[in-house]
């Protein structure tokens, strides 16, 4: 049966499966009593028809979350990876045309194929379920926090630090980022940078990146002084950030450690932060872009400030893809990567693992099925979207591709050695150069995950 009008839908999912649990429990149980009566295949109307099946729905999902290895092992052959790709394909594209009835009954019937503890597609898949599930109930659903879930602070730092370290991703981005930076200081060197090193980080999270800039840093033995502005989401996190690396800093005699952690709310404010002349200023824009919304203002506030190098790591893929099922299948491309990948660094019944992609990876893949792009504009390639901002690329140093390949070598169980153009894969992680030599990439297996590239003003 197919709905003409999704308003229609979303009244009944607000009015009628709004179960509210009171005191004693009566109303719930009644209301429970009436919801299995309309979905009696012999009162098949229309409202009790739609109840019935997220009802339906409800019950296999909580049978999917269950941690039971046996069940994921004993998955019938339906559970294979190319036909719940397909399967989750036909859901999202009846959901793109708003034909919920049938994105229901598919869920319905996928559900019991996935397992949170099997194959990489069989997770994956999972979480992508869940993902248009909650886009099907919409926010009005009493059930739409059930399913979009946000882990605690805690459950997210965990999962976060848990996948930095068993995986290259966030160390190749890191410390990519960190060695460009280090190069453009020393060569503002040689027009006299007071030995002063300004970072701007669009994105602190937890300043992970900083301790390896900070040791290179003092390696030198001269005296330093790095001061670091890291734009946060709370003050929570921010005022732990700057304990940590304030104590980290601590250790090196020769360094001088300056951090100033302001909100992400106030990053207007960007353009007042260059209050000392002759230092090296460097703004770091890793994973930061593709979440802001007013990315063009961002961009025009860092050119202002004429910085000496901008870096930016960015997930691969069209920045701001308006499109839904285009975004879907870009995305859905992405993470069955990153799933995979994490095979390779950790055991398939790893609760390690289990927690990274729960907390993790599970949260940005709701995330984004569940968010609407509000930038009319296709911003096209990041390179074509930095250079329309007054920004050209710098070609990266032998010294970052060096660092890479060797990150691969200690962070990764298969590495594969940077092959030659047009070298067949074979599997595993990978780093390669692109665009003359301005990008450098870390793929898993022939997906590109992420690139980091450096540019300065024009």
């Amino acid at each position: 049966m197919v709905m003409e009008d999704r308003d229609e839908e979303e009244e009944h999912l607000n009015l009628s499966l709004a179960i509210v649990t009171d005191p004693n429990g009566e109303n719930s149980r009644k209301r429970k009593r009436k919801l299995l009566n309309v979905c009696n295949p012999l009162n098949p109307s229309h409202e009790g028809y739609f109840e019935g099946k997220i009802f339906k729905l409800l019950q296999v999902r909580e049978e999917m979350l269950k941690l039971d290895h046996k069940r994921s092992k004993g998955l019938a052959e339906n559970g294979k990876g190319l036909h719940l790709i397909h399967s989750l394909l036909i859901i999202a594209t009846s959901v793109d045309k708003n034909n919920m009835n049938s994105a229901l009954e598919n869920l319905i019937q996928l559900y019991p194929t996935v397992s949170l503890m099997g194959d990489s597609v069989q997770r994956v898949v999972a979480h992508f379920a869940d993902g248009l599930f909650a886009r099907i109930l919409t926010p009005k659903s009493p059930f739409y926090d059930m399913v979009m879930k946000e882990p605690t602070t805690e459950q997210q730092f965990l999962a976060f630090t848990s996948l930095y370290r068993v995986s290259p991703y966030y160390q190749f981005a890191h410390f990519t980022a960190n060695q460009a930076i280090i190069e453009a200081f020393e060569k503002d060197q040689e027009t006299n940078n007071n030995r002063a090193l300004h970072v701007i980080d669009f994105n602190v999270s937890y300043g992970f990146q900083w301790p390896s800039l900070i040791q290179s840093l003092s390696q030198s033995g001269k005296r330093v002084s790095l001061r670091l502005t890291g734009y946060g989401r709370s003050l929570e996190e921010l005022q732990e950030t700057e304990a940590r690396l304030v104590s980290f800093a601590k250790g090196f005699c020769n360094l001088v450690f300056e951090f100033q952690g302001l909100l992400r709310s106030s990053s207007k404010l960007i353009i007042n932060q260059r209050e000392k002349k002759n230092e090296t200023v460097a703004v770091n824009l890793v994973f930061h872009l593709s979440n802001l919304i007013e990315m063009s203002e961002t961009l025009k506030s860092v050119h202002s400030l004429k910085p000496s190098i901008v870096i930016l790591v960015e997930q691969e893929g069209n920045p701001r893809v308006r499109n839904f099922l285009s975004r879907f299948m870009e995305s859905l491309h992405y993470f069955a990567a990153m799933f995979d990948s994490l095979d390779d660094c950790l055991p398939q019944e790893s609760t390690e693992r289990l927690s990274i992609e729960r907390n993790h990876l599970g949260k940005e893949i709701k995330a984004m099925i569940n968010s609407e792009n509000l930038d009319e504009e296709n911003k096209g390639t990041w390179k074509n979207m930095m250079e329309r901002h007054g920004f050209g690329g710098m070609k990266l140093s032998s010294k970052c591709l060096i660092q890479a390949k060797l990150l691969l070598k200690v962070r990764t169980h298969n590495y594969c050695p940077l092959p030659c153009e047009g070298e067949n894969i074979n599997g595993g992680f990978r780093v390669f150069q692109r665009d003359e030599g301005k990008a450098l990439s870390l793929g898993w297996q022939d997906r590109c995950l992420l690139t980091a590239s450096a540019w300065q003003c024009v």
